[in-house]
């Protein structure tokens, strides 16, 4: 028989994957963190209006941002994801991700679900993966998914988008236990499906820094979803983008439409 715990972490799932596609539109916001202030989410709450309102199964943030931008001022409901690791660019080694915040403090401000990130090949790897078997004993404890953000970054990897290496980091987040993971894509359908099959969790892609056009941002989301993924967690490519409500409903036809490149620049006119 399931626990009542095992069925908080299926309906606070529910917040985070669609029900009938089982993938998710998720908006990290957590960039303050690390660079400072940053273009598009000077208001958080203004954009988490923007996002929810085109379709965004969640937004991503960290705890001292929740009261000023989730649900406060919201005209659509939308999943909350705290973000637990942090480091900011004028760290010794910004590459050091460390726990800023709690499972338990993430439930009292009404999480869906908690998020931690590991660069895996970092000098302090070992430190990171420690402190998410700690986090991920806490999710287990309290019932709240958890999403990995697992890079490869650190002296042996020559590229972050690599197949191997891309492999390796998304497959030890499956290996912590975590219920979701957020990775970069490879480049390719092939390998990236290879990457989606062995990590027997659902993966999800990175946008990264934002991309020359939206051509090329749509096909890298029709690319990841054909290859099994399970949707995209993007930042910078949404909320800089001219039209942040359009390019997030654009991306939700093709992750939960399942509609083709073409079709969507015919009907938003890209």
């Amino acid at each position: 028989m399931k626990t009542t715990l095992n069925l908080g972490k299926k309906i606070r799932m529910e917040r985070i994957l669609d029900r009938k596609t089982r993938r998710t539109i998720i908006i990290p916001m957590d960039h303050g963190m690390t660079i400072g202030t940053v273009r598009g989410i000077e208001n958080i709450a203004e954009m988490v209006d923007k996002v929810a309102l085109g379709g965004a199964n969640a937004v991503l943030m960290h705890s001292g941002m929740v009261d000023m931008g989730h649900r406060e001022h919201g005209t659509k409901d939308i999943g909350l994801i705290v973000h637990l690791s942090g480091a900011t660019t004028l760290a010794p080694d910004p590459n050091r991700k460390v726990i800023v915040c709690s499972v338990e403090r993430s439930l009292k401000l009404g999480a869906d679900a908690c998020s931690i990130h590991i660069n895996v090949g970092a000098d302090t790897e070992p430190e990171m993966l420690r402190d998410a078997h700690m986090i991920v004993e806490s999710c287990r404890e309290w019932g709240v998914p958890l999403l990995a953000m697992m890079y490869p970054r650190g002296k042996k990897v020559e590229s972050e988008h690599d197949p191997t290496n891309v492999n390796i980091a998304a497959r030890a987040g499956a290996e912590l236990g975590a219920d979701i993971v957020k990775t970069n894509y490879t480049g390719d359908i092939d390998s990236f499906a290879d990457i989606v099959k062995g990590a027997n969790v659902p993966v999800i892609i990175a946008g990264g820094p934002k991309m020359d056009t939206t051509h090329d941002l749509l096909q890298m989301v029709s690319d990841s979803i054909q290859a099994g993924g399970s949707g995209v967690a993007f930042g910078r490519n949404v909320f800089q983008a001219e039209d942040p409500t359009k390019i997030v409903s654009a991306i939700a036809k093709i992750v939960h439409g399942d509609w083709s490149v073409e079709e969507v620049e015919k009907e938003y006119k890209f």
